[in-house]
């Protein structure tokens, strides 16, 4: 499974209506973030479910309308994972792992 960056509103809700997506903020410039997109990318691999990722500072619209659409706090960097349109589990920061990935993603 490849890595999907997604910049519009438009690739976001396409991949919303999928059984399972998974999306991924991501800060360009922050230590904590790569770490967390270090372990994203492992988990995007291997696992076979959608994902996406966005870069915040190149797509601060679209990741204020996530938020703001599904009442979730923004934050970077942060993983939420999307079941039928809508967001079953969120986390952020060093909660990001790819074991915490998988489990959510199989739960």
């Amino acid at each position: 499974m490849s890595l999907k960056k997604i910049l519009s509103q438009e690739q976001f809700e396409e991949l919303a209506d999928s059984d399972m997506f998974l999306l991924v903020k991501h800060s360009l410039t922050c230590p904590v973030s790569q770490a967390a997109f270090e372990e994203y990318e492992k988990f995007a691999v291997a696992s076979g479910i959608n994902t996406a990722y966005l870069a915040v500072q190149e797509a601060r619209p679209l990741s204020n309308f996530v938020a703001e659409k599904y009442q979730i706090k923004h934050e970077s960097p942060q993983a939420i994972l999307f079941k039928n349109g809508k967001p079953v589990w969120n986390t952020s920061h060093w909660k990001i792992t790819e074991k915490s990935l998988r489990e959510a993603s199989q739960a």
